[in-house]
C-alpha cells in the first residue's frame, strides 16, 4: 500500500506554487482562476502574480496556495490541462 509521502515529495499541507502559461487574452486568468478555485478551498489575497512575455504574446500566471494532498493536485493540473487556453503547466 501507498501513501501520499511515498508517491510524491511532498509534504502535505504545503504553499504550492502552480505556474500556468497561456496565450495573452482576456479570459486566461479568469479561467485558471476559476479552476483554481474548483480545487482550492481558500485561495488568499495575493495568491495570482501574473506576468507578460517579452513580446506581449503570452502570459503566465502564478498561483500559490496550500496544497493538502497528491490527488488534490493531480485532479487540478488534469483540468488546467484539459482547458483549451492552457499552454503549460509547470
Amino acid at each position: 500500500m501507498t501513501t501520499d509521502t511515498e508517491e510524491t515529495l511532498f509534504e502535505f499541507p504545503c504553499q504550492f506554487p502552480l505556474k500556468v502559461m497561456g496565450r495573452r487574452c482576456d479570459e486566461f486568468e479568469a479561467a485558471v482562476i476559476t479552476i483554481v478555485r474548483r480545487h482550492v478551498d481558500n485561495l488568499g489575497e495575493g495568491a495570482v502574480r501574473s506576468r507578460d512575455s517579452g513580446k506581449g504574446k503570452f502570459t503566465s500566471l502564478t498561483v500559490t496556495f496550500e496544497a493538502h494532498s497528491k490527488d488534490q493536485l493531480d485532479a487540478l493540473y488534469q483540468e488546467l490541462h484539459a482547458h483549451e487556453l492552457v499552454l503549460m503547466l509547470l
